[in-house]
């Protein structure tokens, strides 16, 4: 088979040689230890593929949904120990020096400015969202890259991962989780606008790919819980980001986008019955840390709503013994379909090379069914 027949056959609960290899990546401190424990040269592209693990290949369309311009970085304060930085976003953090590996950092930054703050900031951020500007996508990509589109035996998804983000993701890059959490209730007409906003936006963006080729999926990067459940409630979310997200997931389907994916870490379980209402067909990564066990959700949910991911980093780190029970646990589930298991993130440095190595060894035979 094909990777994309592939993909296709496991999404459908169909016939398969085997279900496809993917993964997400690894963070950034990882890469060095790696290296020095002896791992061979890799691309570290593993949303795309990575050959000497064997991974499936996806491509991505190129399209840019973020702020045209974005505001100018600036460092605002730097000593031995931190930096405070006004990002292209717009948001100023306080982030530790120490540990940061390609911009990568150890811990989490200090959230310090964001901005908007009231509706007249958000009018104001909205001129550096203009739809129709050239800079959205390459210039010669129905030249270039549409024919290989048209003709592929590979998966292919529109736009990179947290290209688009999603509906909860960019009203917190706006205004920040705790001004968020309050504006739901204290300026509900600002936020009717953004989440109807963001949908106008991110459909007349995806238009001009979508009226070319289709595509096997959308995803929505929302991030949008922590480790015991959302970060709204569902009343707040049925009553702000529902009608949106429902007609932007039946504009991708009725536009040749097959499946539409949410990404959110923590336990959105609460969430769940809504987002299948809303139409979308698959969440991920699953995190185990927050209880998220990729069978129980099956048994709970059925096989309306797939799932990717679920297979928990700290069991990774503990060795051979824990990698064994952990893969052989899910097995049924990769039987069954609907099921693509990944690291539930990306890899962080207490997993060594030797581990991964191994993990990605059983794995291969869990992917085949002979686990």
């Amino acid at each position: 088979m094909t990777d994309l027949e592939r993909f296709l056959a496991v999404m459908e609960y169909s016939n398969f040689d085997r279900v496809p290899n993917h993964e997400l990546g690894v963070w950034a401190q990882t890469i060095p230890l790696w290296a020095e424990q002896g791992a061979p040269a890799l691309t570290w592209d593993w949303f795309v593929k990575e050959d000497i693990l064997g991974f499936d290949r996806r491509e991505y369309t190129p399209v840019n949904f973020g702020m045209i311009p974005g505001f100018e970085v600036e460092v605002l304060e730097r000593t031995d120990r931190y930096e405070v930085v006004r990002n292209s976003n717009g948001i100023v953090t306080r982030a530790l020096i120490e540990g940061t590996v390609g911009g990568g950092r150890m811990c989490m930054d200090q959230y310090i400015g964001f901005p908007v703050a009231n509706r007249e900031d958000f009018r104001e951020l909205k001129k550096r969202y203009v739809t129709a500007l050239d800079q959205r996508h390459p210039s010669d990509w129905k030249e270039t890259l549409l024919p290989g589109w048209r003709n592929r035996d590979y998966v292919l998804v529109l736009g990179r991962n947290c290209a688009a983000a999603g509906f909860y993701w960019r009203a917190r890059e706006w205004m920040g989780t705790e001004n968020l959490s309050y504006a739901w209730y204290d300026q509900p007409e600002l936020m009717h606008e953004m989440m109807e906003f963001y949908a106008d936006f991110t459909m007349a963006v995806a238009k001009p790919i979508l009226d070319e080729t289709d595509v096997e999926y959308f995803n929505l990067n929302e991030d949008f819980a922590m480790k015991n459940g959302p970060l709204l409630s569902p009343d707040t979310f049925r009553t702000f980001i529902f009608p949106h997200m429902k007609r932007l997931v039946e504009f991708f389907k009725s536009h040749g986008a097959r499946y539409v994916l949410l990404d959110s870490d923590g336990n959105p379980e609460a969430l769940i019955p809504l987002l299948m209402d809303a139409g979308i067909d698959c969440i991920w990564p699953l995190e185990r840390a927050s209880d998220m066990d990729p069978v129980r959700i099956r048994k709970k949910f059925g096989k309306s709503l797939r799932l990717m991911g679920g297979v928990d980093k700290r069991e990774l780190a503990k060795g051979k013994a824990a990698i064994d029970a952990h893969l052989k646990a899910l097995a049924p589930l990769v039987a069954e379909g609907g099921f693509i298991p990944t690291v539930d993130h990306t890899v962080p440095p207490d997993v060594s090379w030797d581990k991964f190595q191994y993990y990605m060894e059983l794995k291969r035979k869990l992917l085949v069914g002979k686990l």
